[in-house]
């Protein structure tokens, strides 16, 4: 099921740049329905029912709870609007964009845990797995804001200071995802218990564990086809210059493992 939606996303991605408008608008919410799907899907079938659930809780519920408190005060991202192209909204917070946040963490998270596995078990790797899974989530809006923002979905009240190049999308915006995702990986891994923290080479010498190729493949096809949309179809070279140092700092030592075996006797998480 796992690839047959990542393959449904990737085929929809590579649609976006082919439409304008309105179309446009439903295929960037179908997008983030079926990364939603396959990143919560994948998390209940490979994982179980507390994991799925902690997901959701976490990452959707908290996900909604920041973008309403960002809209209502400014905190943590700046001020900000949305409109009305992405679809209906509670609290003036579009239904779809709880979602994103989820359909991203799980991967980034994944990429964490396999990244941090040698890691002697303790508090350093919660808190290599918590900042690893953080940046890998918060990058990724180095090239998201600067997209929808391009495409009207959003608008920011005072958008600077921005990144050279990269106007009307302020930097506070990029170090309040930091600071949330922080704070929403601490909370995911204690929520969905150990489960979560198993990934392919750590459940011990000989086991398989889990196939989380599937969310490898959904993070670097992200980085890679973000990259290239952003240099070469939709006009934003900066964006696409910012995004991919930023998030390479988590898709290149991911890419690079994935190259190689693991060592059998991996630590246990």
């Amino acid at each position: 099921m796992a690839w047959l939606l990542l393959a449904a996303l990737v085929l929809t991605q590579i649609g976006y740049p082919l439409t304008e408008g309105s179309a446009r608008a439903r295929l960037t919410v179908l997008t983030v329905l079926l990364g939603y799907l396959l990143s919560v899907g994948h998390a209940l079938l490979s994982r179980g029912p507390r994991v799925a659930l902690a997901l959701l809780v976490v990452t959707t519920g908290g996900g909604f709870a920041v973008e309403a408190i960002g809209l209502s005060t400014g905190f943590p991202f700046g001020a900000y609007d949305y409109s009305g192209a992405l679809g209906p909204k509670v609290a003036e917070v579009p239904l779809v964009i709880p979602l994103a946040w989820t359909w991203m963490a799980w991967p980034a998270w994944l990429a964490a845990v396999r990244l941090t596995g040698r890691i002697a078990p303790g508090a350093r790797r919660f808190a290599g797995r918590v900042l690893v899974a953080a940046v890998g989530l918060a990058a990724w809006d180095v090239f998201l804001d600067p997209q929808m923002v391009g495409e009207g979905y959003w608008t920011w009240l005072n958008p600077g200071p921005a990144l050279p190049g990269v106007p009307g999308v302020p930097i506070s915006n990029y170090l309040g995802w930091l600071l949330f995702a922080l704070v929403l990986m601490a909370l995911l891994g204690p929520a969905a218990g150990p489960a979560a923290t198993t990934g392919p080479g750590t459940a011990g010498p000989g086991a398989a564990g889990p196939d989380d190729r599937p969310m490898y493949a959904l993070y670097l096809w992200t980085y890679a086809s973000s990259v290239l949309a952003h240099a070469v179809f939709l006009g934003l070279p900066a964006s696409a210059g910012w995004g991919a140092l930023a998030m390479a700092t988590v898709a290149v030592p991911l890419a690079l493992s994935l190259r190689g075996r693991r060592p059998a006797g991996e630590l246990p998480p």
